[in-house]
């Protein structure tokens, strides 16, 4: 009996199984190698290529992903109980210069989405209003005036609004010093994203986040699209919220959208419940769309900076100046350092559902979830959790690395805040999960897509399934993002409702 397998680079010390679980004495067969397998492996899994030493790295992707912690036989299970991290102490690095690798003739040159352009000249790919709140005292409130405003404004207005939408957080009251500034940075941010027509911002009145504060932190193109007040100094909150919510609507349904490049797009970029096929399928199907986009002259945003580690010099290669180099490095060296202020392991991460699903070793992850980065696309900014792209200076395209954790919600929000006006987020487990903006689920395996199709938006697994060539989908992703953006389609998180918002925390609670 034959299974399929998959030897990802040349190198590579180990072949993922492609094929559902087989039994022991099963045949791999990859360019070069047949082995037998000596006990049973999961789909997703891996299988050693060769005999390993007890202490020598193991590779995959072409990159060691762990160290053998016992000797290996070739046709053996490779998982946690014979390999472990490599991932120790901060790391030194070098910089070497990066000429990045342009396509001659742009695939996606002159496509184009209908999008809303607004004052600032970014442009959105959906005309809501949003509430936000200095301070998680006033969420409730928030939220019942969203419910009253668009019963009216949906009467009223019809499809000219895409709704009312309130997004909450728990923080803003007993915060002090750098992790206020930083609900700040992050609700500045978001007050300013192009998918916002309009911004009711809620106060309390008594919070650390002083209204006023927040307010003059504020980013906005145009000042007139902003309504604000703090509810202890009104008779009835919901109903002057409800009430400014109105003059809102009325602005934006005057609001058109209209045809624009399609480097006008910034794509996030986030992996949630990975496996053993995530670095297989989904993720390098994103990463040709990353090289893509680049090519026209659009930036991309990539986060999660825990899963970064071990293949960080990846991206470190990639660096489009020396000034990006050492930003990355502070990056990753930042947030190691923030794992030790806490006494935990840099190498804690993958979840059980991670292992479950295939993935041994953070290297292992990191090196999957880097694919979403493509293979050419140069990094040219590095933004702090919450900080904005400047997309004045991100016209020749890119990708920006944001701070952020691996938790999807406080992470899609920093692609949010960072001005990605959706989210195109890979997950081989399977989520329902969306952010504050349209959040395509990408599946790692077609099994996935099938059971879950009201979670799922793009089966990518039909790289393995079907054989389906990667340019091939890369097209259909594509005009699919297309679709999206220009209102066409509607991502399945939004379909379902599923919108969170959730903020990155790492300070003194008075």
């Amino acid at each position: 009996m034959e299974a399929r397998a998959l030897r990802v680079h040349p190198d590579d010390d180990v072949a993922a199984l492609l094929s559902p679980a087989i039994a022991a004495g099963t045949v791999i067969r990859v360019p070069g190698v047949t082995v037998k397998t000596l006990s049973p492996v999961a789909s997703g899994h891996k299988v050693a290529l060769r005999p390993i030493a007890a202490g020598e790295p193991v590779k995959k992707f072409g990159w060691p992903f762990g160290r053998a912690t016992q000797d290996i036989a070739a046709g053996e299970f490779i998982h946690t109980h014979n390999v472990s991290t490599l991932l120790n102490a901060n790391e030194s690095y070098e910089f070497v210069p990066y000429t990045p690798v342009l396509s001659e003739t742009p695939r996606d040159a002159g496509k184009t989405f209908r999008g809303y352009v607004r004052a600032d000249g970014r442009v959105g790919i959906r005309n809501e209003v949003w509430i936000l709140c200095t301070v998680g005292c006033v969420n409730r409130a928030a939220e019942e005036a969203a419910r009253r405003a668009n019963a009216v404004i949906g009467k009223d207005f019809g499809n000219r609004i895409d709704g009312v939408f309130a997004h909450t957080h728990p923080y803003g009251c007993s915060q002090i010093g750098s992790d206020l500034a930083r609900t700040r940075t992050a609700l500045a941010s978001l007050a300013a994203h192009p998918n916002c027509g309009g911004i009711l911002l809620m106060g309390l009145g008594c919070e650390n986040n002083q209204l006023e504060e927040q307010v003059e932190s504020l980013r906005m193109g145009d000042r007139a699209r902003l309504r604000y007040f703090s509810a202890q100094g009104e008779g009835d909150e919901i109903e002057q919220a409800v009430s400014l919510l109105y003059e809102l609507a009325e602005q934006c349904a005057s609001d058109e959208r209209t045809e624009v490049s399609i480097n006008r797009l910034v794509p996030g970029m986030k992996c949630g419940g990975s496996d053993g096929f995530s670095g297989l399928t989904a993720n390098p199907l994103v990463g040709v769309l990353s090289d893509r986009f680049s090519d026209i002259g659009a930036t991309s945003v990539l986060t999660e900076v825990p899963e970064f580690f071990g293949a960080e010099r990846i991206l470190m290669a990639r660096a489009a100046d020396e000034a990006a180099f050492w930003a990355i490095t502070k990056q990753i060296n930042d947030f190691k350092d923030y794992f030790r202020r806490y006494g935990e392991p840099i190498s804690e991460n993958p979840s059980p559902g991670n292992k479950a699903g295939g993935i041994t070793t953070l290297e292992e992850k990191s090196l999957g979830c880097v694919q979403k980065g493509g293979a050419r696309a140069p990094v040219t900014a590095v933004l702090r959790y919450g900080e904005a792209l400047d997309q004045g200076k991100s016209t020749s395209g890119g990708i920006a690395l944001v701070t952020g954790p691996g938790n999807d919600a406080v992470s899609c929000t920093a692609l949010s805040a960072a001005g990605a006006q959706m989210v195109l987020f890979t997950t081989g487990r399977g989520t329902p999960f969306g952010t504050v903006t349209p959040t395509l689920k990408i599946s790692t395996n077609s099994d996935l897509a099938h059971r879950k199709p009201h979670w799922i938006d793009f089966d990518a697994g039909r790289l393995i399934e079907e054989g389906a060539p990667m340019e091939t989908l890369a097209d259909e992703l594509m005009n699919l993002v297309i679709a999206v953006a220009s209102g066409e389609k509607r991502a399945k998180n939004e379909i379902n409702g599923y919108r969170e918002m959730a903020l990155f925390k790492d300070g003194v609670t008075e």
